[in-house]
């Protein structure tokens, strides 16, 4: 009877070894950011962003969105954005960046970021941030679902307003996409000749959920160069304007991150760290 009690002793310490151990507690209301992998959130210790005044060319968008976020960051009614368009225009950096200026101001708002495989898991962890004491940003980037999956842009459009497992209210949501129509249509459906407004409609549904929607749009070459010489001014550097835009045609894009990509190199030509 003693060797039956200790073999099933050593059977369950060998299960404890091999069990992996529990994620620690996320401290909520201790760092600036985190990373969310659909059951434990990472920490994130700095949020990495350019400045405000470095993101030319958005100047609607800006306003819209830095005024959206201090009213979460200060308790106040905010809506939920999506944030489309033109890829590399600054849409993702303009988030952390209208984030991190409410940190610096003191104010007690942070981002959690989702990881793309994890908005399935959206519902646990709004229960872990309506315990916390803190407003929060949850950050799904470059977002889009395959054809074929109602399930989850279904359950989206609860999360944002209205189902049983809403978002609380010091949560807000925030979507980047380069598409407007997060939800990939069926080709039948953009080919449909009968019915094109209800393609049109399912297409936006998720949409018309969120309370501010912006476009972003590819920049023009004075946007791009207003770009370029802001972070020139700001980093120190020496500015070649018509190198620049040759930089640009060869990767054929006028956006801010073509701009920034630029900067890196002018900058390491140099040897400059930014």
């Amino acid at each position: 009877m003693q060797d039956h009690a200790e073999l099933l002793a050593r059977m369950a310490a060998a299960m404890e070894r091999m069990a992996p151990p529990a994620p620690p507690a996320t401290e909520w209301l201790a760092h600036p950011a985190y990373i969310w992998n659909g059951s434990w959130a990472r920490d994130v210790d700095a949020i990495d962003a350019p400045a405000l005044d470095l993101l030319r060319g958005i100047e609607r968008q800006k306003e819209a969105v830095v005024g959206n976020v201090t009213r979460l960051a200060n308790g106040a009614a905010a809506h939920d954005m999506l944030l489309w368009g033109a890829r590399g225009m600054g849409k993702s950096a303009l988030l952390r960046a209208a984030i991190m200026e409410q940190q610096a101001a003191g104010a007690p708002v942070a981002l959690v970021q989702v990881a793309s495989d994890a908005v399935s898991s959206l519902p646990a962890l709004f229960t872990e941030l309506a315990g916390a004491e803190r407003n929060f940003l949850v950050f799904l980037d470059d977002l889009g679902f395959a054809e074929g999956d109602s399930v989850t842009p279904h359950h989206l459009r609860s999360w944002l307003d209205g189902g049983v497992q809403a978002r609380p209210t010091n949560v807000r949501i925030a979507v980047t996409s380069n598409r407007r129509a997060i939800v990939v249509r069926e080709a039948g459906e953009q080919a449909d000749p009968l019915h094109p407004r209800d393609a049109i409609d399912d297409a936006l549904a998720l949409v018309d959920r969120f309370g501010l929607v912006l476009g972003f749009h590819a920049a023009s070459q004075d946007d791009y160069l207003a770009m370029l010489r802001g972070y020139a001014r700001a980093y120190g550097l020496q500015l070649d304007e018509a190198e620049a835009l040759a930089w640009a045609r060869q990767r054929g894009a006028l956006s801010g991150r073509t701009a920034w990509h630029y900067i890196i190199e002018i900058a390491g030509r140099a040897g400059r760290r930014l």
